[in-house]
């Protein structure tokens, strides 16, 4: 063994890692995302590069609304692949949501990466003029 040589063991999800260091599938990434608010509904943006929509969930329950994916990256056919410093990464991030909001409306749509839900508020607590009567 030379002193580059580093010894690695399989953890049980099946990726290889060197001695001490934690797996990346343990260990979600955070996206980033952007959150606009106007009286209607919130829309949020958030990054997922690589993630297809069959590897993206979103879920709300209980007043939390979570988004998990993975990335895929591809890999050509032809070749065998000898040594990976990407990995596909996983994604998680969870939100809490007001009781204001109408969950059972809520719109998802993934383009290029980027997932993009419009959470609508429900009707009572939409902001409205108050008309105001003389005498």
């Amino acid at each position: 063994m030379n002193d580059t040589t580093e010894v690695t063991q399989r953890d049980r999800s099946g990726l290889v890692r060197r001695d001490g260091e934690q797996s990346t599938r343990s260990m979600p990434i955070t996206p980033a995302v952007d959150i606009f608010e106007d009286g209607q509904a919130v829309t949020l943006w958030a990054d997922l590069p690589g993630v297809t929509r069959d590897k993206l969930d979103v879920r709300v329950h209980d007043g939390n609304l979570s988004i998990e994916a993975e990335a895929v990256v591809p890999t050509p056919a032809n070749l065998r692949l000898q040594h990976a410093e990407v990995r596909e990464p996983r994604f998680a991030r969870t939100f809490t949501l007001a009781p204001d909001f109408d969950t059972s409306k809520i719109e998802a749509s993934l383009q290029d990466g980027v997932l993009k839900l419009m959470i609508p508020r429900r009707e009572e607590a939409r902001p409205r003029r108050i008309e105001i009567k003389a005498g």
